[in-house]
Formats: structure tokens, C-alpha cells, sequence
């Protein structure tokens, strides 16, 4: 089962290369964020025709989650149920018995700013979620921007990004606490040394460069951990005409335990 989540920044400006990559990776599932367009407003139909079934979370101008599955989807959820939230950043499904969810998190824009201190709640709130979650579905996997950078190895230039928004202490410890939930950070999992960027400013050229920092992520359930076979980016798409500034990741696992 191949699980994929991108960061498509604007749906209808890249819904032509979201196509293309469905079809050259062909993921079971795709976890889609910042929409930036309106539930009513997502080319569901186009989807459609090359097989995959929406599940949509939209907002108009900003933020925005999706799920898009070749699969049926039970029990559909959008946002947090005990954090009030008026930013559509978060949507889940079980497909194929794995509780999988999209979340597109809160970017902080600076130390100093009311957003970092919504990053922070938010992500206090995204623990007892998740805590409840796992504690009656084992089988989980949330993937997405998650706007932040874990490690220093997770950073191009670390001393120019230390205690900077995406890389303070408090965010990262933020991280941690998820992983402490019983997640598993399946890249690094698989790749421990490899710096493994999904995001490049458009400016300074920086993706030619390699200026890049990780901060989109597959988190995995431990009880998943023996299904794990691999988990990549993949930069291609980064390079097209008019890209997103993220790159897609997958995360693929075996459709069974392999140890059972």
C-alpha cells in the first residue's frame, strides 16, 4: 500500500501535475494540502477519471486538506472535535483498515507572532488527538506538511535557521511529543543520515542548490513499523514549470505483517 502526501500550494493552479504524478506513482493514497480553494471549488470530477475518490476539506484563498484514495473510505473526519478551529488543516479516514490522516500545520510565520503561539496550541491540541486515536486504532498514519524541522540534519544552513520559526526548541519538542505517542518517523526510519528536503523557497534558486529543509512528513503507527518497506521523496516534480514548493513523499507498506 503506497501512501503519498503532498503539498500542492493551490490545487487548481497544479491539478494537471498532481494528475501526472498519480499516474507515473501510483499511490493507493494521496494526502493533499493547502488547497487554497473551496470544498465546492476541488476538481473532483478530474480526480475521478483517473481513479481516485475525494475527500475534501476546502477553504477559499488559504489553507485546505484533502484525501484522495483509489479505496472506499470509512468514517470521515474533518479537524480536530476538541479544538475549535476555523482553518481547515486536518482531515482523516480508514482506508484499508489503516487510520490514515492529512494534515497541513500551522507555519507560525515568526517567533514574535500570534500564529507561532496558534502553531504551538494547535500542536498541543494534535497530541491528545492523536493519543486518543492511538489509543482505540493502532493502525495509523498521519502525513503532511507539518512545518517543522526536526534535526539540524533536517536543515540545509542550521545556524542560519537556529531558533527560527520551523526550528525553535519549542516546535521541535512539539514533534517530539508526537513521535513519544508511539509514531515513527518512517523516513528517517529508513534514511537516517539522508537529509531527505521536501521544501525549497522559490527564491534564490535555492531547490538548483539545494537549500532545502524537511518538513513534510509520514508518521507511522509502531504497530506499523514491520510494513514498512520504504519511504522517498520525490524531488521531479519540483522541478516543472510552476511547482509547488514542496516536493511529494510516499511511504510504502506491505499489505500484511510481515512477521504474522
Amino acid at each position: 500500500m503506497r501512501i503519498a502526501t503532498w503539498n500542492v500550494n493551490s490545487i487548481k493552479v497544479r491539478m494537471e501535475q498532481v494528475g501526472d504524478w498519480l499516474n507515473k506513482a501510483s499511490p493507493d493514497v494521496l494526502c493533499l494540502q493547502e488547497l487554497k480553494c473551496e470544498s465546492s471549488q476541488f476538481p473532483e470530477s478530474y480526480f475521478k477519471e483517473l481513479g481516485y475518490h475525494a475527500l475534501i476539506a476546502g477553504q477559499k484563498t488559504y489553507n485546505g486538506v484533502a484525501i484522495l484514495s483509489r479505496h472506499e473510505a470509512q468514517d470521515v473526519v474533518i479537524g480536530m472535535p476538541k479544538f475549535e478551529d476555523h482553518q481547515q488543516r486536518l482531515i482523516a479516514a480508514t482506508i484499508n483498515d489503516v487510520r490514515i490522516i492529512s494534515a497541513y500545520c500551522p507555519n507560525g510565520e515568526a517567533v514574535t507572532s500570534d500564529k507561532y503561539q496558534y502553531k504551538l496550541n494547535w500542536y498541543r491540541a494534535l497530541t491528545e488527538y492523536l493519543k486518543a486515536l492511538l489509543s482505540g486504532n493502532d493502525q495509523l498514519v498521519i502525513l503532511g506538511d507539518f512545518n517543522i524541522a526536526p534535526q539540524d540534519k533536517d536543515v540545509y544552513d542550521p545556524e542560519a535557521y537556529k531558533e527560527e520559526v520551523l526550528c525553535t526548541d519549542a516546535e521541535r519538542q512539539a514533534f517530539q511529543q508526537l513521535l513519544s505517542l508511539g509514531l515513527v518517523d518512517a523516513f528517517r526510519q529508513r534514511y537516517p543520515d539522508d537529509p531527505g528536503f521536501t521544501w525549497w523557497h522559490y527564491r534564490m534558486n535555492a531547490f538548483k542548490r539545494k537549500m532545502g529543509l524537511r518538513i513534510d512528513h509520514a508518521l507511522i503507527s509502531n504497530a506499523l513499523l514491520p510494513r514498512l518497506q520504504d519511504c522517498q521523496v520525490d524531488t521531479t516534480p519540483r522541478g516543472n514549470e510552476r511547482p509547488s514548493d514542496h516536493a511529494p513523499l510516499f511511504v510504502d507498506l506491505s499489505s500484511s505483517n510481515p512477521n504474522s
